[in-house]
């Protein structure tokens, strides 16, 4: 979401304004920060990044900083670093060339809506489309800050998502990523009377689409998993047999502490579906460890459901209070050395289920999209599975789906050969 944000700034700052990207900070008029808010990590690294650029930036630079941060911090960030030229949160992208020369603007407005603007062109990788088809979350999971930085959910009218990937199609892509953060909640709000579209018929709209092959999308939510939906991702050939299931945590009072809506037993059935509608399937989850108030049992749970599904890639965290949120104010904290603890015991256990999953992928043959070059007279491109493929190869393969035989494995990505 955030590379797209970015993608969208570039595009207006080249429009409107007279740059162009650079990547000699040397040469740099501008630089711009973008951020995320969602862990205290990158907060804390923002304010020692403004102090490399300030070190090393051209005299009369300017630096802005964007994204979940600045929303949430707005003019705390020019107090604490005066360098700062602009501020501007990540509901207001658009706005980017109406702050970029004022000095010390700050454009925060969390309500602020532009579904319905159109950006300029601009993407990173002419072979695959990111797409936001909703911005914003209607949730109020306990733990997270993005209803704050991002505001109120709103979805973008399918004729102007229809009409953005025919563009990226007819510029070479033919995969899209569709981007929301909460994707399959799509169509329950729109900013005016829009035809009225939930993410099954939105997936069934884009399908349509001719010139296009995959369809991605990030990140759905369990609770909205109903079976019609389901049905289309197992049984849609465009969709792209790789689903995102946010767990967070395996205890049934945990995720109503977190105010998730769904239960152990609900992701469970899900997952089940999943599995059994479509085999090759592959699900990758998000986990909290050392939520206020886990217990062992509560962890238990957790590594239980790790068991269960296997997932085959896992993004896994200890628990980091967020300001704007209610689980910071929440008195049963859990000490730093039991969440590492949890953490470490939970993704030891993964790293052995990915080495069994991995490893029993060779000499397998996967149909691979290619649109990326790489070092070394190798070029990388993701399975139907989103597994990433590295091979030997050079730009007659970018843009082409070719089947490739695996002949060697990692954890982390896998290398083959193109069958003849």
């Amino acid at each position: 979401m955030n590379v797209r944000d970015s993608e969208h700034m570039i595009a207006e700052l080249n429009n409107k304004e007279p740059y162009e990207l650079t990547q000699e900070l040397s040469e740099a008029d501008l630089i711009i920060i973008n951020t995320c808010s969602v862990r205290e990590k990158p907060v804390s690294k923002l304010f020692s990044e403004i102090g490399v650029f300030n070190k090393y930036k051209k005299k009369d630079a300017k630096i802005g900083v964007t994204g979940c941060t600045a929303s949430h911090l707005g003019k705390e960030i020019i107090r604490r670093a005066p360098s700062v030229s602009f501020v501007l949160g990540a509901r207001n992208i658009s706005k980017i060339t109406e702050v970029v020369d004022k000095k010390h603007a700050v454009e925060i407005d969390i309500h602020y809506d532009d579904s319905t603007y159109t950006f300029g062109e601009y993407r990173t990788n002419t072979f695959k489309a990111m797409v936001n088809i909703s911005m914003g979350c209607d949730k109020s999971c306990t733990f997270c800050i993005v209803p704050a930085t991002r505001g109120e959910e709103v979805s973008i009218p399918s004729y102007l998502i229809v009409q953005e990937i025919q563009k990226a199609v007819d510029g070479g892509a033919k995969e899209v990523i569709l981007l929301g953060q909460n994707v399959n909640n799509y169509g329950k709000y729109f900013n005016a009377d829009q035809e009225q579209c939930n993410f099954t018929e939105l997936l069934q709209k884009i399908s349509t689409i001719e010139g296009l092959e995959r369809i991605r999308f990030t990140s759905p939510h369990p609770l909205h998993m109903d079976d019609a939906f389901l049905e289309e991702f197992a049984n849609n050939p465009k969709i792209c047999k790789q689903i995102h299931v946010p767990l967070q945590s395996g205890s049934t009072s945990l995720l109503k502490d977190m105010k998730r809506g769904y239960s152990k037993e609900w992701f469970l059935n899900r997952c089940e579906k999943i599995r059994t509608l479509c085999p090759v399937a592959t699900i990758s989850t998000d986990i909290i460890v050392g939520f206020p108030g886990e217990s062992d049992e509560d962890f238990e749970d957790t590594m239980d459901v790790l068991e269960q599904v296997r997932f085959e890639q896992l993004f896994s965290f200890k628990y980091s209070p967020r300001p704007h949120t209610k689980a910071a104010e929440f008195e049963n904290q859990i000490p730093n050395e039991m969440a590492s603890e949890r953490l470490t015991r939970l993704q030891n256990r993964h790293t052995e289920i990915l080495d069994e999953v991995m490893n029993a992928q060779m000499n397998q043959e996967h149909w691979v999209y290619f649109d990326e070059l790489k070092a070394a007279g190798k070029i990388s491109g993701r399975s139907d599975d989103g597994k990433l493929f590295f091979v030997e190869g050079s730009e007659e393969l970018l843009g082409k789906i070719v089947k490739v035989k695996v002949n060697k494995v990692s954890r982390g990505a896998l290398e083959g050969t193109v069958c003849a």
